[in-house]
């Protein structure tokens, strides 16, 4: 009997670390169903909040509990141990707690985003508003843990701060470059001239697709031969940025020229052209509709229709356009002109017309010659 007592007052370490794991597994499967009962529960509810914090917590949760248990059975092995490593396990307790919050707080951030975005909680935002505050968000919560794990490590935050300060102009002006793209980024979020999603273009440069990710440092932009293309943020502040998916209509502008023969019929083309546009289903009339003989032409007698289409999206509106250009084509069917095309006049004469005329400037040559007087 005493020597079992000695057998368990020598190894009774080892009880207490199965005892402490033992509990950290009961508590894990406790914690587990009340999660899956919360979250069934927060599934029949429109609150996105519930959601994204019982997601965000569940990975972080189980580890957290697990690196407790483990920490609090090496501080049961301490008690029979002097080993170095053993003074090391508050410090390495506090950063894993650190690392865990930020891994939630990160989650947390991005399920709430991504629920904006989706439009799940019913109120969906802007993508690139939800993603620069998202970004914002967790820079801060990466720096902040940053400085709460040194801290735990014994560092001096006022010391490393006051170093950040020296060594940010240094930092400053090794990476002007990535600076103006990181500030780059900043105005497109700010100011918002195009969203994940929009069709954009420069006339400045050859930078032409739909934008799909805006980073700190590049945006990248699908051309419309499906190329990926890199554009960094700094570019953006420099040219014009054209962002046809804001279109409010698409315009309608062509000129079209009849032949001169068909002067007299003019007027009653113009008007039904017009009258066709205006009850035309698809054709905006609060925009300017303009349809006018604008001009006598080299060869043709030339019209021109000005006006804007419902639509915006490209595919609809040419469809629309291919409509329209075929109606004005019966239109001056129907009145028996036909559109004029580049022509010159060839006049021949006949050999008396050209014998008459030689005649006569032979004539007119005699008249000319000096007589004697």
């Amino acid at each position: 009997m005493d020597a079992l007592l000695a057998l368990m007052e020598e190894y009774g370490w080892v009880f207490r670390a199965f005892g402490v794991l033992l509990i950290a597994a009961l508590v894990r499967f406790v914690v587990g169903r009340l999660l899956t009962k919360a979250e069934s529960q927060a599934q029949r509810t429109t609150n996105e909040w519930d959601d994204a914090l019982i997601n965000a917590a569940r990975k972080p949760l189980f580890l957290g509990i697990w690196v407790m248990a483990i920490s609090f059975a090496v501080d049961s092995m301490n008690l029979q141990s002097q080993a170095e490593v053993f003074g090391l396990t508050d410090n390495l307790r506090d950063i894993a707690v650190v690392w865990l919050l930020i891994w939630f707080a990160v989650n947390f951030t991005q399920n709430v985003e991504s629920a904006y975005v989706s439009g799940r909680n019913g109120q969906k935002v802007d993508p690139t508003t939800a993603a620069a505050v998202g970004k914002l968000l967790r820079a801060t919560i990466v720096i902040t843990g940053v400085l709460m794990a040194m801290q735990a490590l014994g560092f001096s935050i006022s010391g490393v701060l006051a170093l950040g300060g020296v060594g940010g102009i240094a930092v400053g002006f090794a990476a002007r470059s990535l600076l103006a793209n990181f500030f780059g980024a900043l105005m497109i979020f700010l100011d918002r001239p195009f969203s994940v999603g929009d069709w954009v273009r420069s006339p400045d440069q050859n930078i032409e697709g739909t934008v799909e990710a805006i980073g700190w440092r590049v945006t990248m932009i699908r051309t419309f031969d499906q190329r990926p293309l890199y554009v960094p943020n700094s570019v953006f502040t420099e040219i014009s940025v054209e962002n046809p998916s804001r279109m409010h209509n698409r315009r309608i502008n062509e000129t079209f020229g009849l032949r001169y023969s068909d002067l007299p019929k003019m007027q009653a083309i113009v008007d039904d052209i017009k009258q066709m546009l205006t009850t035309h289903d698809d054709i905006d009339q609060s925009r300017t509709l303009m349809v006018n003989f604008v001009t006598f032409g080299a060869s043709s007698l030339d019209f021109f229709i000005y006006t804007f289409t419902k639509t915006t999206d490209w595919s609809t509106f040419h469809q629309v356009k291919q409509d329209v250009l075929l109606r004005i084509a019966d239109i001056v069917a129907a009145h028996g002109a036909e559109f004029a095309f580049p022509t010159q006049s060839l006049h021949l004469e006949t050999p008396e017309v050209l014998a008459g005329l030689g005649q006569s400037v032979s004539a007119q040559q005699s008249s000319n010659e000096p007589r004697d007087g």
